[in-house]
């Protein structure tokens, strides 16, 4: 029965068998289109078998074992792990349908390597070259690199990170196959999109304080507006939870209860929670009574109040009143 399910029909199967507390923060991770047609098999599914359960649900925890080995060491690597698993032509079979489902991303052979290492095998590629592959890589690495590049590369770097688009297969190819003889390593690729602000933003916040400033300071004088778009996703209004209670409370003196509330209107349960509880109890009485009252806003007024809140933040962190952790800092507030 299993076999003639679709790759809908699978992930029905497992929405409904993870329950209603797990299934939508997981549907949430979909687009539209793919939302309605789960949701519409997930309604003409009103019971699942639990050995089809199990055996989808087994399924897809192999999938992703598989494809947590590949990007820790490659395809051969993975391989490797999976023939110890599930054998020989099991590994085999799931391999071949991880790559006809352009899941394996180009570079994967790449990240296990050291930083250092990639450093000085891309060090004198092209800037556009050396984004590319920076872009595929995870951002913890891609930020170590980047660190490590010449201060008067890596804002022109990061910037064409920021605007890349898709890339051809054929370029994709002949880099791999450059960089593949260099490292003296064997491993298959696909193809992806790539890069954009969400991917330079990731790895700007791995990357250390000084390095992140100098780069969006570079961004600054080359194009504001993409350094202002940057700098507005690096932390957004929701990453308030990441803060601990001093910082929040100093945030709270700095902004209006009106526009507090604006903002709070649109966020989550954990993000209201983390602001009552850094309010004194008559200012948290008001600000419920704000929320209550307030009535229907468009989204447009929560967002602009949310920002103008993000650009508070910003700036006492910028002014050393508190610190946003990056690169595995820790929050610090003076």
């Amino acid at each position: 029965m299993r076999k003639k399910l679709t790759g809908v029909q699978k992930v029905a199967v497992i929405l409904l068998s993870l329950g209603p507390s797990l299934s939508p923060k997981i549907l949430r991770q979909f687009n539209e289109p793919e939302i309605e047609r789960i949701s519409m098999e997930i309604a003409n599914t009103p019971k699942v078998d639990k050995g089809l359960a199990d055996e989808v649900m087994g399924e897809f925890m192999v999938l992703t074992e598989a494809q947590r080995y590949i990007l820790e060491g490659g395809i051969e690597y993975a391989k490797e792990l999976l023939e110890q698993t599930v054998g020989h032509q099991k590994a085999g079979d799931i391999i071949k349908r991880l790559k006809e489902t352009s899941q394996i991303r180009p570079f994967s052979f790449m990240h296990q390597s050291d930083p250092k290492q990639l450093v000085n095998l891309i060090s004198q590629e092209h800037s556009q070259t050396i984004a590319l592959i920076l872009s595929y890589l995870n951002a913890q690495q891609a930020s170590m690199v980047l660190s490590a590049l010449p201060e008067e590369q890596q804002a022109n770097i990061a910037k064409r990170i920021a605007i890349m688009e898709r890339t051809s297969p054929d370029i994709l190819k002949e880099i791999e196959g450059v960089l593949k003889e260099k490292l003296s390593s064997v491993a298959h690729q696909d193809f992806t999109s790539a890069g954009g602000i969400p991917c330079v933003v990731e790895i700007l916040n791995q990357v250390d304080r000084g390095t992140e400033k100098l780069i969006l300071e570079q961004l600054e004088s080359d194009d504001p507006n993409l350094a202002e778009e940057i700098r507005n996703r690096m932390f957004i209004f929701e990453d308030i939870i990441n803060l601990d209670d001093p910082s929040i409370q100093r945030i709270i003196r700095e902004v209006d209860t009106r526009e507090l509330a604006v903002a709070l209107k649109g966020s989550s349960e954990e993000v209201k929670g983390r602001i009552m509880k850094n309010l004194s109890k008559r200012a948290g009485e008001m600000l419920k009574e704000d929320l209550e009252f307030m009535g229907p806003l468009r989204l447009r007024e929560v967002e602009e109040a949310q920002q103008k809140i993000v650009a508070v933040i910003r700036n006492l962190d910028e002014i050393g009143e508190i610190i946003i952790s990056r690169g595995g800092e820790d929050a610090i507030v003076f």
